[in-house]
């Protein structure tokens, strides 16, 4: 963090939009104009676009909400650890897991390796969306943890929901859709040894405020909170601090009654319920209709009048 620390100072004074000149910023940290220049350019690979204007100086293409601390508060839990730069939330719980009390969270403005389900790359551009991890300790072990990702990604839709976002859905396992395009994914890594506690880490992703230029980057149909709210300003903090409520409701719920209270409500929303899918397990590729999701959160795939549970990390529905 120490050594991005000025580069966020910038970041703080470019936040409000408006133009900022080379030697405002370089009194305000007590740098030279040619150290704030390099600065700059850094930061662009964050992500950011920043327009420079001769006798104006330096402003953001558009402004941003910073993460604070006053305004991401939940008394339930411990205080949020917020972060400016790491390489992902998941990880940075995860290096710091013998040291965490269960409940504590943390968010980020900007990964420079934020990761998606089966390793993929989740684009985190700077200050552009929603990066959050929360750990979780569940001392019924391993197998309390079947169908956990289903229940997350109800905690997130209602976190969206108390924001005013409708027609919301969910595609199994662990993605949150809006008009058949992506808004927002969850990836949970866990460790449990044999009889002991489940460690867990829940990773939620969601888009706020995501630039077209990245669609190459995503590499399918996505959509942001600001589309799917029709405009408006940004809600990070906002959203933040729901989605810190809703994530502490759902995890006390599930940890005592499992995925049961979900199951009606995940079925309400999901995005191919008789719908013809493709599941991929490995090589193999198997269509039929879903039918939802049985009790352990499997999903359920209808052939030819035979209906047939499918669970497993390596599973991936595709629509066709």
């Amino acid at each position: 963090m120490k050594e991005h620390a000025k580069k966020l100072a910038i970041l703080r004074k470019l936040s409000d939009g408006l133009f900022h000149s080379g030697e405002e910023l370089g009194e305000l940290l007590d740098i030279s104009r040619s150290a704030i220049s390099k600065h700059i350019s850094v930061i662009q690979g964050w992500g950011l676009l920043i327009y420079k204007v001769k006798g104006k100086g330096y402003a953001l293409s558009n402004p941003i909400e910073l993460l604070s601390k006053d305004k991401i508060t939940f008394a339930q839990l411990p205080i949020p650890i917020l972060l400016g730069v790491v390489d992902s939330t998941n990880q940075y719980l995860l290096n710091n897991m013998a040291t965490l009390k269960s409940g504590q969270s943390c968010f980020a403005e900007y990964q420079t390796a934020g990761r998606g389900r089966r390793g993929r790359k989740w684009v985190s551009p700077f200050g552009s969306n929603i990066y959050f991890s929360l750990y979780w300790k569940l001392d019924d072990g391993l197998p309390a943890t079947m169908g956990l990702s289903l229940a997350i990604g109800v905690a997130v839709v209602n976190a969206l929901e108390k924001l005013g976002c409708t027609n919301l859905k969910l595609k199994w396992p662990n993605d949150i859709y809006w008009n058949e395009k992506k808004l927002a994914g969850v990836l949970i890594e866990l460790s449990a040894q044999s009889g002991g506690a489940a460690h867990i880490v829940v990773g939620v992703g969601i888009n706020i405020d995501l630039d077209e230029r990245f669609n190459d980057d995503i590499g399918q149909p996505w959509v942001d909170l600001a589309s799917a709210l029709g405009g408006g300003k940004m809600q990070r903090n906002k959203l933040a601090n729901e989605l810190l409520i809703s994530l502490f409701d759902v995890m006390n719920e599930f940890e005592s009654e499992g995925l049961k209270p979900f199951i009606e409500r995940w079925k309400s929303l999901d995005n191919f319920m008789d719908r013809e899918i493709s599941l991929q397990l490995g090589s193999t590729v198997t269509k039929g209709i879903c039918k939802g999701i049985d009790e352990q959160g499997a999903i359920l795939l209808e052939k030819n009048g035979i209906l047939t549970p499918f669970i497993g990390g390596e599973v991936s529905i595709q629509k066709n």
